[in-house]
C-alpha cells in the first residue's frame, strides 16, 4: 500500500507563489509516473502536471504552463509542486497521485488527501 501526503497549501495573493509537496510512503514508487491535480468547488477534478520517475517527461495542464513547475527527489519519495504567478482561479484542493507509467498518468492508482490552496484577488 502507498500513503501520499501533500503538503504547503495556503492563502496567498493573485501574483504570489507556492510550493506543495507530496511525501510518498510505504512500496517504492522509484518507477512511478507521479501527478498533481486539482479540484475547485462544483468544478470537476482536473489534471495539473506529471512527472515520469527520471523527470525525463514532464507534462502540464495549458492553464499552468510557464507558470506551475513540477519536480521530484526520488532519494527522498518526494514530489513538489512550485506554483508561481498565481491566479484566484487556481484556487483548488490540490492532490498528489501516483500511477504506474504514462498511459495511466490520467488515471491515477493512488491518491493524497489533498492540500487547500486559496488565491485571493
Amino acid at each position: 500500500q502507498v500513503q501520499l501526503v501533500e503538503s504547503g497549501g495556503g492563502l496567498v495573493q493573485a501574483g504570489g507563489s507556492l510550493r506543495l509537496s507530496c511525501a510518498a510512503s510505504g512500496r517504492t514508487l522509484s518507477s512511478y509516473v507521479m501527478d498533481w491535480f486539482r479540484q475547485a468547488p462544483g468544478k470537476e477534478r482536473e489534471f495539473v502536471a506529471a512527472i515520469t520517475w527520471s523527470g525525463s517527461g514532464i507534462y502540464y495542464a495549458d492553464s499552468v504552463k510557464g507558470r506551475f513547475t513540477i519536480s521530484r527527489d526520488n532519494a527522498k519519495n518526494t514530489v513538489y509542486l512550485q506554483m508561481n504567478s498565481l491566479k484566484p482561479e487556481d484556487t483548488a484542493l490540490y492532490y498528489c497521485a501516483s500511477a504506474p507509467n504514462i498511459r495511466t498518468m490520467r488515471n491515477p492508482t493512488y491518491w493524497g488527501q489533498g492540500t487547500q490552496v486559496t488565491v485571493s484577488s
